[in-house]
């Protein structure tokens, strides 16, 4: 028998990727990646005209389609293999990312009638317009004493499922009316891939307050939030909730012609892209958490025992690896953070100083900041650009930068919102560990991970943890090939189980980051400082931030 491969496909907020791997090392073949043409949209539709409002955040799906058409046949070209050597696929999506479609799995927006019509695309993860439905669902969930809600840290975050669905009903009734399903683009890539409607137990269990033991919260909750949503459910969604790990189907003959895989391999049930990095850095056991950092960070965790933490994303019973709670907390901005600050605040003299020497401006103001001492720039931030996730669970925060004098530099401001992100991440640690869930190991994947090493370091010092990082660039997609060797089982030359996956393709590198002992008395006294200025806009001593925001849509509106 020749080697066999798994594929898998991990769609970010930019981009989508393909990684071939073997099954038997773990070794990636071949990678490709391509580039979303739309993009996320924030400002426009592609029609050009259609103006979306403030945090508002869509997709096209037909970009998901090209990822799958350009990507896969790209790997097996490169490598060399056939498609009779491909045993099984699996996809990671972001979550929740999610979209009205009809009867037969078309998005509306593919529809003429509804191309310049915002509600009719895919609502990305940090589509943030569903605040106000947020708030609402979660003051009737408080007030009703449901006990779903301390699962997810005490609230429901705008960018999950039923809040996202309930702005489509309130903005768009006649969008909801068409809407055969409302569905997780992960499901969504799975329906196109093998014709069935499967939709996965990570998404639901995470995004929309699905329990394994309980499923979802009853008629009466949702006739509670509007009358109208009282059979979402069962009239949008599904009650039929299929376990991450197992096979959801096989590629179809009108997938085949789209990917170029052979009709009959293996299709995993979807994942999430943080929580299928997890098995990729072959943690299968509780108190090692993983930092997938990009766009945003998700910490995930494995226990024993579910416990309720304030401000987590959720906990949900075989969530990430079967046989355990996995824990999922977040930050919504962290590359976006340091994309932000190069895209707008950077002087044009360190623009050109970074061309000259050849070098991107990250680079450049990572080389000016880590000359630095800890300390030295006077300068401390919250890491609040696109809101917070966890713990406060507020996405109507928003940054801040305390300390600037005439004499800051770039460089002093690019290390402070390096070290805010360090300090949101520590502030999440401490929250698990005073609620009974140790973390002994830190690990991190993601594009961060794998190319910033002075920011690796901040996190070690500012943790007081070893960090372990991921041995595959492409740890989302490493994840899901595994799956799809997984989805194929033992007897086309694949696994019966992720751990056993886990403990074959599974790597990090020999890379260790540990904390520097006078480094991390410093951080002690600035991160006392963070906690402050955390608590005191963060928990309601000052709401100047919010008001800020109603003063600024307010002055939109009226211009």
């Amino acid at each position: 028998m020749g080697k066999k491969y798994a594929i898998g496909v991990d769609f970010g907020t930019q981009s989508g990727r393909a990684v071939l791997v073997e099954v038997d090392t773990g070794r990636e073949v071949a990678t490709a990646v391509k580039e979303y043409p739309h993009g996320v949209m924030d400002e426009y539709l592609p029609d050009g005209k259609t103006k979306l409002e403030p945090d508002w955040a869509l997709q096209h799906p037909q970009d998901y389609l090209d990822v799958l058409a350009e990507t896969i046949p790209a790997v097996l070209k490169e490598a060399g293999v056939s498609n009779e050597d491909v045993i099984g696929i699996g996809i990671d999506f972001t979550a929740c990312t999610m979209l009205p479609i009809d009867k037969d799995g078309t998005p509306l927006c593919f529809y003429d009638e509804y191309k310049s019509h915002p509600h009719a695309y895919v609502k990305l993860w940090k589509h943030h317009a569903a605040q106000d439905e947020a708030n609402r669902l979660n003051q009737i969930a408080a007030e009703r004493g449901e006990e779903f809600l301390q699962r997810y840290g005490g609230k429901i975050s705008s960018e999950w499922l039923f809040p996202k669905i309930w702005q489509i009903l309130n903005e768009a009734p006649e969008i909801y009316e068409r809407a055969a399903k409302f569905i997780e683009a992960a499901d969504w890539i799975v329906l196109q891939l093998t014709g069935q409607e499967k939709r996965n137990s990570c998404t639901a269990g995470y995004k929309a307050i699905w329990h394994k033991r309980k499923g979802y919260p009853s008629k009466d909750f949702f006739r509670a939030l509007d009358p109208r949503l009282e059979n979402v459910v069962d009239e949008k969604l599904s009650r039929d909730i299929y376990p991450i790990g197992t096979k959801a189907g096989e590629i179809t003959e009108k997938a085949a012609r789209l990917t170029g895989l052979k009709p009959g391999t293996a299709v995993a049930v979807g994942n999430v892209d943080a929580h299928v990095a997890v098995p990729a850095v072959g943690i299968t056991e509780e108190g090692k958490m993983l930092m997938i950092m990009g766009t945003s960070t998700c910490h995930m965790l494995l226990g024993k025992e579910e416990k309720m933490v304030p401000g987590i994303c959720g906990v949900v019973e075989d969530g990430i690896i079967p046989g355990y709670m996995g824990y999922e907390a977040g930050q919504s901005c962290v590359g976006d953070h340091f994309e932000w600050f190069v895209k707008n605040c950077v002087p044009a003299a360190y623009v050109q100083e970074a061309k000259e020497k050849g070098i991107s401006v990250y680079r450049l103001l990572a080389e000016k900041a880590q000359k630095l001492a800890v300390g030295e720039s006077g300068l401390v931030a919250l890491d609040w650009w696109n809101g917070n996730r966890s713990v406060l669970v507020d996405v109507d925060l928003t940054g801040v930068i305390v300390g600037c004098t005439l004499l800051t530099k770039p460089e002093e401001i690019y290390r402070a919102l390096i070290e805010a992100t360090a300090y949101g991440t520590r502030m999440i640690i401490e929250t698990f560990e005073e609620h009974g869930i140790p973390i002994y190991e830190l690990y991190a994947a993601g594009g961060i991970a794998e190319k910033d090493p002075f920011m690796m370091q901040i996190y070690a010092d500012v943790t007081n943890r070893e960090i372990r990082i991921s041995g595959s660039p492409q740890a989302p997609a490493l994840g899901s090939a595994m799956f799809g060797a997984v989805a194929a089982g033992k007897e086309r030359g694949g696994y019966d189980s992720i751990v056993e996956a886990a403990k074959v393709m599974a790597k990090v590198k020999d890379t260790v980051y540990r904390p520097i002992p006078e480094n991390v008395k410093m951080y002690d006294r600035l991160y006392a400082e963070y906690k402050i200025l955390h608590d005191y806009f963060g928990r309601g001593a000052n709401d100047v931030m919010k008001r800020l925001k109603e003063i600024k849509r307010q002055a939109t509106a009226a211009k």
